[in-house]
């Protein structure tokens, strides 16, 4: 095998980098498919709306629950074996699927059994993914792989939900199958990751912020915590984008706009729930070539700025044009928001604290996307769409202008990389 070209700036000169790129993109693909799946097969059992939200809910449970012990994990052992462990986890739940829809004994009390088994996978699969990139490329290039790393994940979420809409004409068996082999094919792939031992990052503050080396105890568990309280930048990055999503988010709300206020059929709900991911892909494709070279705070706060500005032109918009166009800018802004602070994660965390750091940031992340769906719905039911999506971008915007009030520092970062690891 020849030696990993450390000194090159050709992401696809890092073999390492390539393989992990395509485990996430059939990981996620793989992923999106089986939740089409799930989302019609167990409507189609129950005919209640409830259990697609119980859908939802038991796979994001686990995040919840687990986030403190998967972060604790990921720095004491391999985590190449923890992903390629979680695909094999996902794989095992797409199979009892796949045999439970063929031969009839699958119940949607069993589904959702299944669906919180592979949530648990997901809830360790997360992390370890972030956790992994700054070991396989040199911290050079570390925030062009966060950008292409991130265009896996848009590129699955584009084809993942086409592709499982259209193996379900076959059955649902089908997809759970597919599923299956491609959750084998992305736990093979990883086993062939390798680590570039004079690529990781290392600090020598690691052991002072509670490094993987110490006794496992209460300190260690909730270090993660810890060391993001106590830097400010990282502090303000990981919450800033929490309260801007939980206020920002419109998914929630593309049904009623695509039937009630664009009068059209599920063709338009396909299309603006595509919008964002184009609109994220094409952002990702273009950071993952020209890397953000300076002004990296202020490019951020811009970025959540249009963000809200995007969410207010959605909510006022009648064409399905103008909606497509304003989730694309949203899906575009929110993208650049996520590579900036990945980057000032992964760049000023120690390799030996990166688990738990990264599991923490997973939690609010996730605790965004799935609390924002509930605030737009829960507004709308009282308000309307057009209302709760005003007040969501309004909330955006608000929350830019207070975060750049409150945190000064990350405000003024012009480069990703801190002086220091750490810093």
């Amino acid at each position: 095998m020849p030696p990993l070209p450390a000194t090159s700036t050709r992401l696809t000169d890092h073999r390492s980098f390539v393989l992990f790129w395509c485990v996430r993109t059939f990981s996620n693909g793989a992923f999106m498919m089986q939740g089409v799946a799930v989302g019609w097969q167990i409507y189609a059992l129950t005919n209640d709306p409830f259990d697609l939200g119980l859908v939802g809910l038991v796979q994001f449970a686990p995040l919840i629950v687990m986030a403190i012990v998967v972060g604790q994990l990921l720095d004491l052992f391999d985590r190449r074996k923890i992903a390629a462990a979680c695909q094999l986890g996902k794989a095992l739940g797409a199979l009892l699927l796949a045999l439970g829809s063929l031969q009839g004994w699958l119940t949607r009390d069993l589904m959702l059994l299944i669906v919180l088994l592979s949530g648990t996978a997901r809830a360790f699969e997360v992390p370890t993914m972030h956790a992994i990139l700054p070991g396989i490329v040199p911290l050079t290039i570390l925030p062009r792989a966060i950008a292409a790393s991130a265009s896996a994940q848009q590129t699955a979420v584009i084809c993942g939900p086409s592709l499982g809409g259209l193996l379900y004409a076959f059955g649902p068996g089908t997809v759970y199958a597919t599923c299956t082999l491609v959750f084998i094919a992305a736990s093979f792939l990883m086993t062939l990751v390798q680590l570039a031992p004079a690529l990781r990052p290392r600090a020598k503050e690691a052991d002072s912020d509670g490094g993987a080396r110490k006794s496992l105890s209460l300190a260690t568990l909730f270090a993660g915590f810890a060391y993001i309280r106590r830097r400010p930048i990282l502090m303000g990055a990981i919450s800033l984008d929490l309260f801007t999503v939980l206020l920002g988010g419109v998914t929630a709300l593309l049904p009623i706009y695509a039937r009630d206020i664009l009068d059209a059929g599920p063709w338009a709900l396909g299309v603006l729930r595509s919008a964002p991911a184009v609109g994220a892909l094409t952002t990702t494709v273009f950071l993952a070539r020209h890397a953000i070279a300076g002004r990296a705070g202020a490019i951020m706060f811009a970025a959540v700025g249009a963000f809200g500005v995007a969410s207010l032109v959605f909510a006022l918009s009648t064409s399905m044009l103008l909606s497509f166009a304003a989730l694309a800018v949203y899906g575009a802004a929110d993208s650049i928001s996520v590579v900036i602070r990945q980057s000032l994660i992964q760049l000023r965390t120690p390799y030996d604290m990166l688990g738990r750091v990264a599991a923490v940031n997973s939690l609010f992340t996730g605790a965004s996307g799935s609390l924002g769906e509930f605030r737009a719905g829960t507004i709308a039911a009282a308000l309307g769409a057009v209302p709760s999506a005003l007040i969501g971008g309004a909330g955006a915007i608000l929350v830019m202008l207070i975060w750049m009030l409150a945190f000064p520092q990350l405000r003024k970062v012009d480069k990703l990389a801190g002086e220091g690891r750490g810093s």
